[in-house]
C-alpha cells in the first residue's frame, strides 16, 4: 500500500508540476500583459512603467522561476483590479465553489445510483429505457438553460427557491441540481454497466444458492464491485464541476470562484485568472488522488498494478 501511495504521490507531483508551468505560459502567451493592464490608451511611458513596476521586464525564466518559488508558498501575487492579496480573495470565495460543487455531486449521487441499480436490475425493460432517456436528456441539456428554467418555473413562478445569493442552504439547491444533471449521466451508466457485471458474475450466483436475500445480494456483494469505478468518475466529476461552475456562477450570482475567473478575464487581471486555474487544477489532483485511495482500499488487487 506504501509503495502504491507513494507512485501515485509521484504521478501527482509532476501534473500539478505542468499544471504550473501551464497556467504560467498561457497568460505570457495571450500578448503583452503591461499593454493589457495599462489599457488600450495609454501611452508608451505608461506601459514601461507598469511593465517595470509588476516585473514583466525581467527575463521570462526569472520571471517562471519567481512564480513558481511564491506559488508554492502560497503567494501569488495581488490582484491588478481588486488591489488584494489574490490568495485573500481566493480564501474568501473558495468555500462558496466547494459547497456548490458537493450539493451538486450530492444530488447526482443520490439520483443516479438508485437509477443505475434499477435500470441494472430491471435490464431491457421500461425501467432500463426510461434510466437511459434521462442520461441522455441530461448530456444534451446545455447548463445555463436549465438553470433558467428552474430560475423562471421555481423561482418567479411558484417562488420555492431563492434565484441567486449565498444567504442560506436553500440559494444552493438550484444551482446543485444545474450542476447535478450534466453529472448524471456518467454516474449512471457507470453503475448501470457496473452492476449488470456484477449481477451475471458467478459469485452472485453462489450467493443466491446460498438463500441470501435480494438486499443483501444487491447491497453487500455486487454495489461494491460496481461502485470502483462509479468512486473514480464521482471524483472526476467533483473536479469537472468546481471548473465549470463559473457559468452556473455567473447564472445564479454566486460569488465564487468561477464568478471570480469570469471577473477577472474581463478585466485582464491576469495574476487571479493564474491563480484560479492553478488552485482548481491542484483540487483536482488531490481529488483523483482520493479516489485511487479509495479504489485500493475497496479493490485490494488494485495495490499491486
Amino acid at each position: 500500500m506504501t509503495l502504491f501511495l507513494l507512485r501515485r504521490l509521484a504521478v501527482a507531483l509532476l501534473v500539478a508540476l505542468t499544471v504550473l508551468t501551464l497556467s504560467f505560459m498561457l497568460t505570457r502567451l495571450s500578448g503583452d500583459l503591461a499593454i493589457s493592464i495599462a489599457g488600450p490608451n495609454a501611452s508608451q511611458e505608461d506601459v514601461e512603467l507598469i511593465r517595470r513596476a509588476y516585473g514583466l521586464d525581467r527575463p521570462l525564466i526569472v520571471q517562471y522561476f519567481d512564480w513558481i518559488g511564491r506559488a508554492v508558498l502560497g503567494d501569488f501575487g495581488t490582484s491588478y483590479f481588486f488591489r488584494e492579496r489574490v490568495a485573500d480573495l481566493i480564501g474568501q470565495r473558495l468555500p462558496i465553489t466547494i459547497t456548490l460543487g458537493l450539493v451538486g455531486l450530492a444530488i447526482a449521487l443520490a439520483v443516479a445510483i438508485p437509477l443505475g441499480i434499477a435500470a441494472a436490475v430491471r435490464e431491457g425493460t421500461w425501467v432500463d429505457r426510461t434510466g437511459m432517456l434521462v442520461a441522455l436528456v441530461g448530456q444534451a441539456m446545455p447548463s445555463f438553460w436549465l438553470g433558467l428554467l428552474l430560475m423562471i418555473v421555481l423561482g418567479l413562478q411558484l417562488q420555492l427557491l431563492p434565484i441567486s445569493g449565498t444567504g442560506s442552504w436553500q440559494h444552493y439547491v438550484m444551482p446543485g441540481i444545474v450542476l447535478a444533471f450534466s453529472a448524471i449521466p456518467a454516474l449512471m451508466r457507470l453503475t448501470r454497466s457496473g452492476m449488470v457485471e456484477a449481477l451475471s458474475s458467478d459469485y452472485i450466483r453462489t450467493a443466491r444458492a446460498k438463500g441470501l436475500t435480494r438486499f443483501s445480494i444487491l447491497a453487500k456483494h455486487a454495489l461494491r464491485n460496481a461502485a470502483i469505478p462509479v468512486v473514480s468518475i464521482a471524483a472526476v466529476q467533483l473536479g469537472f464541476m468546481l471548473g465549470g461552475s463559473i457559468v452556473i456562477e455567473t447564472v445564479f450570482a454566486l460569488h465564487g470562484v468561477g464568478f471570480l475567473a469570469w471577473e477577472s478575464i474581463s478585466k485582464n487581471d491576469f495574476p487571479v485568472v493564474q491563480a484560479v486555474v492553478l488552485v482548481l487544477a491542484l483540487i483536482y489532483i488531490a481529488l483523483t488522488l482520493l479516489a485511487d485511495l479509495l479504489n485500493a482500499v475497496l479493490d485490494p488487487r488494485l495495490r499491486t498494478a
